[in-house]
């Protein structure tokens, strides 16, 4: 039921508003379609294309898969620039894909929206004019995981995540905000999916809660064996580990679990009402967190290029930067390094007849902004 079958689309419609006479825009979209991790870039994928759908936008993406490999995404994104000659470049999930992509785009005059990744080596220091992130800043829902967890009153946590930028930076920002002891920090080997050892580690260190930052595949092998365990130290997680897609896959072992996210399907909004409806109608499943990043990216895109003519890059930023158009997650603004200011919700984990998913049950953090921006000089 996808609007995408292959690695490029241009859909057509008459441009409106100041940029009527301008070229059409063209974005390069560099995400994980196969192998570990594809989920997450098809439904970042999906969500981009359905916003730029229902715009009637005559934007043209051009789309290929990094296959979570740095060195793949690097020629991508040179290909991109050097031969398509796209404006904008989109789409990459892992950090370490970024860290790896968008200071070189960027340095090309290039813009970069990420969708996702949000290292803090680009938020603070290695900031720049042309880099956007409409996610998060990678600290934020670990912070709000650790102001829950002290909200349910854990004294001492286990706390674990795989070794990369992204894990890092998630366990820095829960011992951000977690006001108990940690009894242990373990990192993982990224990808992977045995965790019995670490299990066993939890077993013994006395901790009162657990929390684990394991996207994707990571995520639903440790949650079924941990379930599988028997061990009964209650988890945390950020959404990463607890989105649509991975629910369906864990089942039961993941209900009650609390988790923090900027988006739920149950946010009270408008476009969030209709983006999920919508999303359901064309793709014939719930959308996850990272389709709903996606379709915000789009509609920035799409309202920055109404704007703005990209050829002006003063102009486009600036109509970037003004963030004029009605996001899913309800308010949303930029900061000074560009990184997002945002509620963070907590959720938890439900049942609604078959399927798994999330419910809102309070705010963690309210207008919540990154802990880098004040390094960031623009």
């Amino acid at each position: 039921m996808g609007i995408l079958k292959n690695c490029a689309v241009a859909l057509g419609a008459l441009a409106i508003g100041a940029t009527a006479n301008a070229e059409p825009l063209k974005v390069g979209m560099i995400t994980t379609l196969s192998g570990g991790g594809a989920g997450l870039g098809l439904d970042v994928r999906d969500g981009f294309m359905l916003a730029v759908k229902q715009a009637g936008s005559d934007m043209e993406v051009v789309i290929e898969d990094d296959q979570r490999k740095p060195d793949v995404a690097v020629q991508l994104a040179d290909k991109m620039i050097q031969s398509e000659k796209v404006d904008v470049l989109t789409g990459i999930i892992w950090s370490n894909l970024a860290m790896a992509v968008v200071p070189s785009a960027v340095a090309q005059d290039k813009f970069y929206l990420s969708p996702n990744a949000g290292p803090s080596a680009l938020a603070g220091k290695g900031c720049h004019k042309n880099y956007f992130n409409v996610a998060w800043q990678n600290d934020n829902l670990h912070e709000a995981a650790g102001a829950a967890a002290n909200e349910a009153g854990y004294k001492s946590s286990f706390i674990l995540a795989p070794n990369y930028p992204a894990g890092k930076d998630a366990l820095t920002g829960y011992k951000r905000f977690f006001e108990g002891d940690v009894t242990d920090e373990l990192y993982t080997k990224l990808g992977q999916t045995d965790y019995a050892a670490e299990i066993a580690q939890i077993r013994a260190s006395g901790a009162e809660n657990v929390y684990f930052f394991l996207p994707g595949g990571m995520g639903i092998s440790f949650l079924k064996q941990y379930a599988d365990s028997g061990v009964d130290i209650p988890v945390i997680g950020p959404a990463f580990s607890f989105d649509q897609g991975i629910l369906q896959a864990v089942g039961p072992a993941a209900l009650g679990v609390t988790n923090t996210s900027q988006w739920s399907k149950d946010i009270d909004n408008e476009a969030n009402a209709a983006f999920v409806a919508s999303f359901q109608e064309e793709y014939g499943r719930l959308p996850s967190l990272y389709a709903s990043q996606g379709f915000d990216t789009a509609n920035l895109l799409i309202s920055a290029a109404d704007k703005a003519d990209v050829a002006d890059q003063d102009a486009f930023r600036a109509a970037l930067k003004e963030a004029d158009f009605a996001s899913v997650r309800g308010d949303f603004a930029f900061g000074p390094n560009h990184h997002p200011i945002q509620d963070i919700y907590v959720r938890e984990v439900v049942q609604e007849g078959d399927v798994f998913t999330n419910k809102i049950i309070g705010v963690g953090l309210s207008d919540h902004a990154d802990a880098y921006a004040a390094e960031c000089k623009m």
